[in-house]
């Protein structure tokens, strides 16, 4: 089993395999910390919490059986954990991010590692803000590659791509929950839905730029690692004269299913080849 330091920030990381420790650099091995960040969409700017500045949060990459270690730096202003969404974390609920259920909230100014046990799962998972409604802003994808030596129960993609669907409120999402916690009722919808943050081109204030484009290759095969981040809505997904093959979703593979659109729960993960619709 391999160790994995990674400061969060995902600043250094040190990976021991074969009993040798390797110096590496994660996330271009920048100072990085839970903090807020400007952020402008629908045509208003405001500042939301983030990881490393980074709306969605930096990918973490790993493999079956590593133990990653994750010094997690709250420079933000309320209390903050986070929570490594369908890993098992067998016999060390600890570092699984609840705030006051499996450890103590991260306080304004303290950090804490985070103990991130990976063993069975493959795939696409997820991780994200676990105080409040933090995850509407601080959420980033785990992808999780078989044991050196092992391959996918599929053909190897061409290219591996996460897709992240969220959500962006104009207002601050603090007020957003105080408001629905106060009334008792739903919470304020959303301004828009997202894709890697970014709204689509129909929403007012879009301009292309600011939509998500993904450039493909005539015939080539692409593993979408898709991530439903939204707060509370089931999402459809699907791609115009394109097939969908289902062949994994939270953490596992599954019975491969083509399919010309996907339904995915909030929280769920999928892993989506795209192939051309023949």
């Amino acid at each position: 089993m391999s160790g994995i330091l990674v400061s969060m920030a995902w600043q250094k990381a040190l990976m021991v395999k074969d009993g040798k420790s390797k110096s590496m650099e994660m996330f271009d091995g920048e100072s990085r910390q839970v903090k807020e960040a400007s952020y402008t969409r629908l045509c208003s700017t405001k500042d939301i919490l983030t990881v490393n500045g980074l709306f969605p949060g930096p990918t973490l990459h790993l493999r079956q059986g590593d133990t990653a270690f994750v010094h997690v730096h709250n420079k933000g202003k309320e209390n903050f954990t986070i929570h490594w969404h369908g890993i098992l974390q067998p016999m060390y609920p600890w570092s699984d991010g609840p705030e006051f259920i499996t450890q103590c909230p991260i306080m304004p100014g303290n950090s804490f590692i985070q103990k991130v046990i990976i063993t069975e799962e493959i795939g696409t998972l997820w991780w994200h803000g676990h105080s409040d409604w933090s995850r509407a802003t601080v959420h980033g994808a785990i992808i999780i590659y078989p044991k050196r030596g092992d391959r996918y129960p599929f053909p190897k993609p061409d290219a591996e791509i996460p897709i992240i669907l969220g959500e962006w409120w104009k207002r601050n999402i603090t007020d957003v929950v105080e408001e629905f916690l106060h009334s008792g009722g739903d919470p304020a919808r959303s301004d828009a839905f997202m894709i890697n943050s970014h709204p689509g081109d129909f929403n007012s204030c879009s301009v292309i730029p600011d939509t998500f484009k993904l450039n493909v290759t005539s015939g080539r095969t692409y593993l979408l690692r898709m991530v439903n981040a939204v707060m509370n809505n089931l999402m459809f997904f699907g791609i115009a004269n394109h097939t969908l093959t289902v062949v994994g979703t939270d953490g596992s593979y599954t019975k491969q299913l083509k399919s010309g659109y996907i339904a995915i729960a909030p929280g769920q993960t999928m892993d989506l080849l795209r192939t051309p619709l023949l």
